[in-house]
């Protein structure tokens, strides 16, 4: 797929750099394998020329991987409630989501962390519906309000009652992944057209290193025969539960994510599928992640670079923080990470409003995030070169009135061309200090209470 007019593009991998890194994916398939924790997973692969070894790996074969690779869809759409295309991968222009998964909220109106309850998930949803540069919802957090039993179900109930933009969820097992699909193709009106026109999205992975659950065993193989849209991605961890050099880790990362394709397209070749890889730095002095640190967009952009050059649709991370509020950290190291993922090519941005490295979430970090996307878009949109935009009739005009104010080309090109902040001051000094002099936390917490109604 060629890069649109105007559509800046990124790269960090040389497509050299993408082929060593699956050959090194397929080596290792081929001479350590996968452990894969279903019998009746194992069966199949076994069926389809998949070889166990003496200690219970999988091996693949380089044809079985190809044949999977071919059948993946080149793109993932999802909807809304309302049947309209609201994320398609093929899209240049980036989409960008919440986070989830977060056990603490930093709570906006005490200022202090807490465990993250239901109402905080419903809220996340009311607040991501408004917000004009969030294209998807996520939970944030995993409400503690809840019991385990009912805690995923609960969460995809409370964000579809605030939301119709699709939504990501994951499930604890199998058996809640069931359960919750069923509640949508309820609300879709049947199976059949929640797959036509899909609104949600289920995530799972592997668990590094060279694992395979039964339970996402099951739920792979669930979703691909319904033709029901997954995300399947590992989390790794470098010099833990990978190498520590980025090359590697993203090595192994390429081999989980091809074994757990093979499982998912030998189901229903053809199912929808994106992957990703979250490949997320220690502090190796402390042992706590890092998702501020600059290995982590590099790692980012270097998955999205390698996917799509294998023909996979992708997503990538961004919009987390390693602070544990919202301030110069927060948005320096979110900022920086949601330019390198709208630069990087791909339509499905996801971790907005994080912070603690992932475990806190935060509605004033989710605020600042869609204010930080609005930017990163209008840098990702480049700078189309046409005879429309070269305006040499408009330059003939503007040189001889004076002005480009009121001439037509500049009404038809006003939005497009320039963005405008709903929270970046640009008034100049006077006008701030009679405005009141607020700093931006303040100008965040308003506009949150205004879109809660508060």
């Amino acid at each position: 797929m060629g890069i649109p007019e105007g559509k800046l593009r990124l790269r960090v991998l040389a497509e050299k750099d993408s082929l060593a890194i699956h050959q090194t994916a397929l080596k290792i398939l081929a001479e350590t394998g996968m452990r894969i924790l279903d019998r009746d997973t194992v069966g199949i692969l076994i069926d389809r020329g998949c070889r166990v070894t003496d200690d219970g790996y999988v091996l693949f074969d380089e044809e079985t991987i190809a044949r999977a690779l071919s059948s993946v869809p080149s793109a993932m759409v999802l909807y809304d409630r309302n049947g309209e295309i609201r994320i398609d991968t093929e899209d240049p222009v980036p989409r960008f989501g919440p986070g989830i998964n977060c056990l603490n909220i930093l709570d906006y109106q005490t200022g202090r962390h807490r465990l993250c309850r239901l109402s905080d998930v419903s809220k996340t949803a009311r607040i991501c519906e408004q917000l004009s540069h969030i294209d998807w919802v996520q939970s944030l957090g995993s409400p503690s309000d809840v019991s385990p039993e009912e805690e995923a179900l609960a969460t995809v109930r409370a964000m579809v009652a605030q939301t119709g933009k699709p939504i990501g969820f994951t499930g604890h097992d199998e058996t809640e992944a069931a359960r919750i699909w069923a509640y949508l193709a309820e609300l879709a009106g049947s199976r059949q057209a929640l797959a036509q026109k899909p609104f949600a999205m289920e995530l799972t992975g592997p668990i590094s290193p060279l694992k395979l659950a039964a339970e996402t065993c099951k739920r792979l193989r669930y979703a691909a025969a319904r033709h029901l849209p997954v995300a399947y991605y590992p989390g790794l961890f470098p010099g833990a539960s990978g190498p520590m050099t980025l090359a590697g880790s993203l090595a192994q990362c390429a081999a989980e994510v091809l074994a757990g394709i093979v499982v998912h397209q030998i189901e229903s070749p053809g199912a929808p599928l994106l992957t990703g890889s979250a490949v997320i730095p220690m502090n190796m002095r402390s042992g706590s992640l890092a998702y501020g640190s600059p290995q982590f967009p590099l790692a980012c952009l270097a998955q999205v670079d390698y996917f799509t050059d294998i023909g996979i649709p992708t997503w990538s991370s961004a919009g987390s923080s390693d602070a544990h509020t919202v301030d110069a950290q927060a948005a320096a190291e979110a900022g920086r990470d949601m330019f390198c993922a709208a630069l990087a090519g791909t339509a499905f941005i996801q971790g907005l409003g994080r912070l603690s490295a992932g475990k806190t979430g935060s509605l004033e970090m989710l605020i600042l995030c869609d204010e930080l996307a609005g930017t990163a878009r209008r840098v990702a949109a480049g700078v189309p070169v046409n005879r429309d935009t070269l305006a040499f009739d408009v330059v003939e005009r503007g040189a001889k009135s004076g002005s480009y104010l009121q001439d037509d080309h500049t009404l038809d090109h006003v939005r497009t061309e320039s963005w405008t902040p709903s929270l970046f001051d640009q008034t100049d000094l006077d006008t701030w200090r009679e405005s009141g002099s607020t700093e931006m936390r303040a100008r965040i917490r308003e506009k949150l209470r205004e879109l809660l109604g508060e």
